[in-house]
């Protein structure tokens, strides 16, 4: 997909983030779609399906957290990237921002090149078409084409990034998967994301389907227990 093809919604109340942001993005050839507020920005993202967006935190109207909880209830955004883009860079905020669905964390101040490589790198994870597959281990269903999950009977609603990494481990039960190879595999090795990331999402899951599905194995990774 070449980069004329590709629309980037940025959803930011300062105009000085929209004009200098969204020059940078329309140098690199990109469709770039604008929003002064998450509600605003919750429409546009329907209405344009973009692939990529950016969203700030503290915005009027609706913030960032709630503007990306009601992106991810839309079916046709299922593959859009949601990333953050905001002076908020607490370990809270954070958190809240992968709960609601987001994919990545870009804390302000960045400059334009080192954003450009962070857009580039969240793009090349962008799927046109998902691949169907059903991943069935004990009383866990995995449906990657519907991006749902089954436990014990009931479906269980996982933010995108939960979903990745349980498909991961649960890919192979019992494997031990290094650190490196979940960042890799999940957020992508040119993102560069803290180092608690993983352990936060880990912990999510845990929450959600158990202690016991999830092993760690200390200075080295995680692994899924069947």
């Amino acid at each position: 997909m070449k980069n004329k093809d590709i629309k980037i919604l940025l959803v930011d109340d300062e105009p000085d983030i929209l004009e200098i942001v969204g020059y940078n993005l329309s140098n690199e050839g990109y469709q770039v779609i604008t929003a002064e507020n998450g509600l605003d920005g919750v429409r546009k993202a329907k209405s344009d399906l973009p692939h990529l967006i950016i969203l700030d935190v503290m915005m009027p109207e609706m913030d960032g957290i709630e503007a990306c909880e009601n992106i991810r209830k839309i079916p046709e955004l299922k593959n859009s990237i949601v990333a953050f883009l905001t002076a908020r860079g607490e370990d809270y905020s954070q958190v809240a921002g992968f709960d609601a669905g987001a994919d990545d964390y870009i804390t302000k101040p960045i400059k334009p090149k080192v954003l450009i490589s962070k857009v580039k790198a969240l793009l090349r994870r962008f799927k046109e078409v998902e691949v169907a597959d059903t991943l069935k281990v004990g009383s866990l269903v995995i449906n990657r084409d519907e991006y749902k999950i089954i436990f014990k009977g009931e479906e269980l609603i996982l933010p995108r990034k939960e979903f990745e990494l349980l498909s991961l481990l649960a890919s192979k039960p019992g494997k031990v998967f290094k650190r490196d190879e979940i960042l890799d595999s999940v957020w992508g090795n040119e993102v560069v994301v803290g180092g608690r990331t993983i352990d936060v999402h880990i912990r999510k899951l845990r929450e959600k389907l158990g202690d016991k599905s999830f092993k760690t194995i200390k200075g080295v990774g995680y692994k899924f227990v069947d």
